[in-house]
């Protein structure tokens, strides 16, 4: 798939407006974003991409932010030229070290994951990727059953299954990132993630111990029913994607009425990810 790669400049951005301004291109389909030195580079796969749906955006923002921006399409093979010039390792929590396929291992960090992203969304370097592994790291999924969804490469479910989990299902209604989660397991010799193609519908009639859902706020205000029924008694829940303000009550107070309560949140920059327990 060929993807479409918006170069953003900006003569000065507060980090409240950078990361607003990524939420807002999230909503039109931008799957993926890399800070650069002036501003960053925002990705969408060809086909997704409306330059009149961009420009609505980019008015709200007219009065607020002096930029510029420039168009550039990637084809498919040179994507991956393009994440070995900018991916760069990562270590979360002084414990889980990430890496693409091309970086030498590292033996030793406790955990070790390697990532092909290609075009998918979740290599641990955004903040909310970031969160949620912290969220994982300090979560016991010996013997657990755990959903994924927004799955993105997998890197959530595959973390989980380092830490003991039974059974994971990665879900994402991106065919991209569908078949990234499957190369990645493979990657990790992990044996345990099914990935589907799909969104709430392909949730499988199970009860899950764990959740992982990590992708923005109206996709989990509408789905958050559905994640109820499928968490066990006593199984814990775990959201990112999303702001502090205004986000994050709206996120509560739906949680509340499907019986999921609030245990806490992490939050870097604007970026939140929050904790629910289902009683």
């Amino acid at each position: 798939m060929d993807y479409i790669k918006i170069v953003f400049a900006f003569t000065s951005i507060e980090e409240y407006q950078h990361d607003l301004l990524i939420a807002e291109l999230a909503e039109i389909g931008f799957d993926t974003f890399e800070d650069t030195e002036v501003g960053f580079d925002a990705f969408i796969l060809a086909k997704a991409y409306q330059e009149n749906v961009l420009n609505n955006v980019l008015l709200g923002f007219s009065d607020e932010l002096d930029y510029t921006y420039e168009l550039v399409k990637i084809e498919h093979q040179n994507w991956n030229q393009e994440w070995e010039k900018n991916f760069t390792p990562l270590v979360i929590n002084e414990d889980c070290y990430v890496r693409a396929t091309f970086h030498e291992p590292q033996a030793q960090y406790k955990y070790q994951i390697v990532i092909d992203p290609k075009m998918a969304f979740g290599t641990g370097h955004h903040q909310t990727t970031t969160m949620m592994m912290l969220y994982v790291l300090e979560t016991t999924f010996k013997d657990k059953t755990v959903l994924d969804m927004g799955a993105g490469t997998g890197i959530l479910g595959i973390l989980a299954s380092k830490l003991g989990a039974k059974q994971i299902i990665a879900i994402d209604n991106d065919e991209v990132c569908y078949r990234s989660a499957i190369e990645n397991a493979a990657l990790n010799q992990v044996n345990n993630l099914t990935s589907l193609c799909g969104s709430k519908e392909a949730i499988p009639n199970i009860l899950f111990d764990v959740i992982l859902a990590n992708i923005n706020r109206n996709i989990l205000l509408d789905q958050i029913e559905s994640y109820a029924t499928a968490l066990t008694t006593n199984g814990s829940i775990f959201f990112s994607g999303f702001y502090e303000t205004p986000d994050l009550d709206m996120i509560k107070e739906h949680s509340q009425f499907f019986g999921l309560k609030y245990i806490g949140h992490k939050k870097i920059g604007d970026w939140v990810a929050s904790h629910f327990f289902k009683g």
